[in-house]
């Protein structure tokens, strides 16, 4: 396992790659891996050198959502994830992610809160919370379907299904699909064009583009914690994480006798 769950990278042209980095995870999330990112765009937003930052994983995949194996049933203070999302939500630069393989849970809310998305045709993305016995996270009830449309956000809620990245595209999720082999090169390309530009300039457009949903963003992330702490611990979900632990498909139908 990597001594760093997120790697830095700022170059000449102001363009800072932060590269989610437990590979052998799938870019999987445990508690430091979010505290090392919402650190990461903290020091970003403040940091006049950088003025674009572009998101990506490690290997294969882009990230593979939380870590399960490592998941945390402590409800003292403020989540990690939630520290990771006060930061994520400030961040007022442009942000570009390039996903493959892997884009699950967190790894697929994220784009959400992405300006720009670039996809490799391997990424395979999953909204899990339904299956997991939970509600969503990062705003995703809200910002789906604002960035989708209703219909389409509840069917891949509802159904928890895997969806490729031509059906992202279609959707109106993704910018571009892109050979896995030409996607992080692209995507540092275009970063490098809006970086160019004026930082103040590049905050405030992004400011007003933001300017309409902030409160929206904020009030579902509040009903999604009050969802979570309602749903976390129930039979459902821990039939749902006894299920993933054993390898096997979950039984949610004896909940409903």
């Amino acid at each position: 396992m990597s001594e760093f769950p997120v790697l830095q990278s700022l170059d000449d042209e102001g363009v800072l790659t932060l590269t989610m980095n437990r590979p052998t995870r799938r870019n999987a999330f445990n508690a430091d891996a979010f505290l090392a990112l919402g650190h990461a765009f903290s020091e970003a937003n403040s940091d006049p050198r950088v003025a674009v930052v572009l998101l990506t994983g490690a290997g294969e995949d882009f990230s593979s959502g939380l870590d399960l194996s490592a998941i945390d049933m402590s409800r003292e203070g403020e989540p990690p994830f939630e520290r990771m999302m006060d930061s994520l939500c400030a961040f007022e630069k442009p942000l570009v992610c390039a996903a493959k393989g892997c884009a699950i849970g967190f790894g697929a809310t994220v784009l959400f809160h992405a300006d720009v998305v670039y996809l490799g045709r391997s990424a395979k993305l999953r909204f899990p919370f339904a299956s997991l016995g939970l509600v969503t996270e990062a705003a995703a009830a809200y910002l789906g379907p604002a960035t989708i449309g209703h219909k389409q956000a509840a069917e891949l809620l509802f159904t928890a299904e895997f969806f490729d990245a031509e059906k992202a595209l279609q959707y109106g999720m993704a910018t571009r699909v892109l050979p896995d082999d030409e996607l992080v090169p692209a995507a540092l390309g275009k970063a490098r064009e809006m970086a160019q530009w004026p930082v103040d300039s590049l905050v405030e457009i992004k400011r007003i583009m933001k300017a309409m949903h902030g409160d929206q963003v904020a009030r579902a992330r509040q009903l999604e914690m009050e969802g979570f702490e309602k749903l976390m611990g129930s039979p459902a979900n821990m039939e749902a994480f006894s299920a993933f632990m054993e390898r096997r498909a979950p039984d949610f139908k004896q909940f409903r006798k």
